[in-house]
């Protein structure tokens, strides 16, 4: 697979939320970046990371406009739409989305890194809302 298949399928596997799947095209050292710059290193953290996001938000859905390759590098501009749970319900004002970048590093056909660009501060504002 070329760097851009296997970002594509990675995104494929996040849309299906599929955790097996996502894990399997994530390198053993595999490096998340979150838009606040937070890192979390390895597949097994990530598998977690996944679970809880997927819960939080199971409707997370990542909607690819543009990509951009060099190399082993791949960048995808486009929008992340998701509902934040509460109490089980998926209700409409915990919708939102938002525009969003993606930059992925690929080596060996897995995914070593993967960072996300959004401002999430609509996500935030939702899940605080939601605290009281």
């Amino acid at each position: 697979m070329t760097a851009k298949e296997t970002i594509l399928a990675f995104v494929e596997k996040i849309n299906r939320h599929d955790l097996q799947g996502i894990v399997s095209l994530m390198t053993e050292n595999h490096i998340f970046i979150d838009s606040g710059g937070n890192k979390v290193q390895g597949r097994e953290k990530m598998l977690k990371a996944w679970q809880g996001y997927f819960q939080m938000m199971p409707d997370y859905h990542i909607q690819v406009e543009k990509i951009f390759r060099n190399q082993e590098e791949v960048v995808l501009l486009g929008t992340a739409k998701g509902t934040y749970a509460t109490g089980g319900k998926l209700l409409k004002e915990n919708q939102w989305e938002i525009p969003a970048a993606w930059r992925a590093k690929v080596k060996n056909g897995l995914v070593k890194e993967w960072q996300v660009y959004a401002d999430n501060s609509v996500v935030v504002k939702i899940m605080e809302g939601n605290r009281n």
